[in-house]
């Protein structure tokens, strides 16, 4: 994976929104906040709204295709998630990014992007998006941008559900987007993936069905180990079964070390991390390489 350069202060960073609509105040103040320390591009129509997405596919498509193609920038940041990125991202010529590299950040529904990035070997940030900066606090804010400026952080403390140590390539992001894009042909794991997952309302059978999907279509053959992240509001229907005994009676079927309870996804603390850097996995941590 060729890794972006690391952004500095006074670099130009593309704001889009390739999904659903934000809340206007909770972008410009996560817009503000970024504007001290780069500079800010932006089209005037990012705050057109069709329904549930963030304007036409059109609007959308050429948003995130001119902001991959203008050479002055050097990160693009999502306004948020949601839904809407899988309509246009296999049109958009992704050889730009690889002649070029630069950040993209976000993730949920962005991690369609993050997909299209890594088939063509560009690392990306899987972190919270411009809506989210705009309503965090100084901890969640300094996070970020550590992430994206000087790389890999401290480790995390995880959960271990099958012992094993590995090392490998962080890949993966929301659970219902990666099959959806393996739906699409659009899904390729680098070799020796390390598979990060996390998802939100969804229930266990609905997990279920879409880790089974991914399995039996041979998607995560090169899984070498699984971190699984926050799966907010996946309660339990009236069967009694929860997410966690679903995800590990799924993923365990995989024969690689997975741990749980890693802190990113929908919840209150969404650790950013790399898709594409390396990563080691094993007794109880989850640490940069």
């Amino acid at each position: 994976m060729i890794v972006p350069p690391r952004p500095r202060p006074g670099d130009t960073v593309a704001l889009i929104a390739p999904s659903s609509p934000f809340d206007d105040e909770k972008y410009r103040r996560g817009a503000a906040w970024l504007g001290e320390r780069y500079r800010l591009r932006m089209r005037d129509d990012v705050f057109a709204k069709r329904g549930y997405l963030a304007g036409d596919d059109t609007r959308r498509r050429d948003e995130l295709a001119a902001a991959l193609a203008d050479p002055d920038v050097r990160v693009i940041v999502a306004a948020r998630g949601g839904y809407g990125a899988t309509r246009f991202v296999s049109d958009i010529d992704w050889t730009v990014l690889a002649r070029a590299p630069k950040w993209i950040v976000g993730f949920s529904d962005v991690t369609a992007l993050h997909v299209e990035a890594s088939r063509v070997g560009v690392a990306s940030l899987h972190a919270s998006m411009l809506a989210a900066l705009g309503g965090g606090d100084e901890a969640m804010r300094t996070a970020w941008l550590s992430a994206l400026e000087d790389g890999p952080g401290a480790d995390w403390h995880v959960d271990t559900v099958v012992a094993g140590e590995v090392e490998g390539v962080a890949f993966g992001g929301n659970l219902a987007l990666l099959e959806a894009c393996a739906a699409m042909g659009r899904l390729r794991l680098p070799e020796s993936a390390v598979l990060f997952v996390e998802d939100c309302t969804e229930r266990p059978y609905r997990l279920d069905r879409m880790l089974t999907s991914l399995i039996v279509g041979g998607h995560f053959a090169q899984v070498r180990g699984v971190v699984l992240g926050e799966f907010t509001d996946c309660n339990a229907g009236p069967d009694g079964i929860d997410a966690e005994e679903v995800l590990r009676e799924r993923l365990s079927t995989l024969g690689v070390p997975i741990v749980a309870r890693a802190p990113f996804g929908h919840g209150a603390t969404n650790r950013p991390f790399v898709v594409g850097g390396r990563v080691r996995v094993g007794a109880g941590r989850v640490s940069w390489v």
